[in-house]
């Protein structure tokens, strides 16, 4: 697969002359780069991690989404039996990415690692799983741009739950609560050193800004997938135009308060106050405590794009027609609502790898 052959176009009935399509031209690079990583995911391999065996675990995350479609195309290129040994760990380690990443921890890597995963396989699937996460996402959202139905899900939309112990497993500060204060955050298995990187991808390194990174040089176990998905993250919050970039900051900070992800929502709530100057608006998001609406107390604009970020980061997914149509009623055009839906379900990927290969502290 290729980009001569872009799966989501497919998958969601893009016509080529429709405004959707105009859009995801606009945002070229988001829509390229997402299929660079789906690439750089399924045509690299191993033999300790083949691509039947990538396309198996693809297909269950899919299935899990209920992305039908997109779990069929996986399915039909994976192993007929996906139940083998090796595997078996895979599987629940991704039931717990899809469903519950932020319950987490140490003990899940080292029953992959006890089973005979390396570190750099370990990263791989951890990439594989997020990356379906935040497609599923995305062709939910295309599909629905598109007038076409999607199964969603009719659970509660509300802020999820989050960590509270106040020490990490290697015994610093903890943040127990959800802040805009810059934070720390270390790896439950080692980053690669940077010594080990070759000259060129050191210098992959640096031009991303993360040769001092240690979730970065962690990532970089996988340097394909990792340059794929920051290509991938910067066509989506980056490119001019479209919906304002404190809003598609709020939609992550959104999606970080659904799963739970402490650090991702510093990140990002930081930004969105910085850019909006509503910092208190920003504050109220915050604090809303697990299993409340998220919505509470802010403005009618806000209100639909944070209801739809929630929506989409659900799992499955709850977003429906109608959040389309209340975020048209707030005058966003179609790449604006493209540039919500990318930036919520980028962070499904994101804040999956930030919540179960590490953890915040307070520096």
């Amino acid at each position: 697969m290729s980009l001569l052959h872009d799966i989501l176009t497919d998958l969601a009935g893009i016509a080529p002359s429709s405004p959707l399509a105009a859009a995801r031209q606009t945002r070229e690079a988001a829509t390229r780069h997402a299929q660079g990583s789906y690439d750089a995911l399924f045509t690299t391999h191993d033999e300790t991690f083949s691509a039947e065996a990538r396309f198996s675990v693809a297909a269950k995350v899919a299935k899990w989404h209920n992305a039908d479609d997109l779990a069929a195309h996986y399915a039909g290129l994976g192993l007929t039996d996906p139940t083998s040994a090796q595997l078996a760990p895979a599987i629940e380690f991704a039931r717990l990415l899809t469903f519950s990443p932020v319950k987490a921890t140490p003990e899940a890597l080292n029953s992959l690692q006890a089973a005979g995963w390396s570190a750099e396989n370990i990263v791989t699937l951890a990439q594989l799983i997020a990356f379906v996460s935040f497609q599923s996402r995305l062709l939910a959202g295309l599909r629905l741009l598109n007038g076409k139905p999607v199964l969603h899900n009719d659970a509660p939309v509300v802020a999820g739950s989050w960590h509270t112990t106040a020490q990490t497993r290697s015994g610093k500060a903890a943040p127990v609560r959800f802040t805009q204060q810059e934070l720390g955050w270390e790896p439950w298995i080692a980053a690669k050193p940077l010594e080990e990187f070759s000259v060129d991808e050191q210098a992959v390194l640096a031009r991303f800004g993360h040769s001092n990174s240690d979730y970065f040089r962690l990532l970089g176990r996988n340097l394909p997938v990792l340059e794929q998905r920051t290509l991938t993250d910067k066509g989506i919050f980056y490119m001019p135009g479209g919906l304002p970039r404190a809003e598609r900051e709020l939609a992550a900070t959104v999606a970080s308060k659904v799963n739970g992800c402490i650090y991702c929502a510093s990140v990002h709530a930081r930004k969105t106050s910085q850019l909006s100057k509503e910092d208190n608006a920003v504050e109220t998001l915050l604090a809303v405590a697990p299993g409340g609406a998220l919505h509470e107390g802010q403005s009618a604009r806000w209100q639909a794009e944070i209801d739809a970020a929630a929506a989409l980061s659900v799992t499955p997914p709850a977003l429906t027609r109608d959040h389309i149509s209340r975020l048209e009623s707030e005058g966003l055009d179609t790449l604006e609502q493209l540039d919500l839906i990318q930036s919520a379900a980028f962070f499904a990927w994101a804040n999956r790898l930030m919540l179960t290969l590490g953890e915040p502290f307070l520096p």
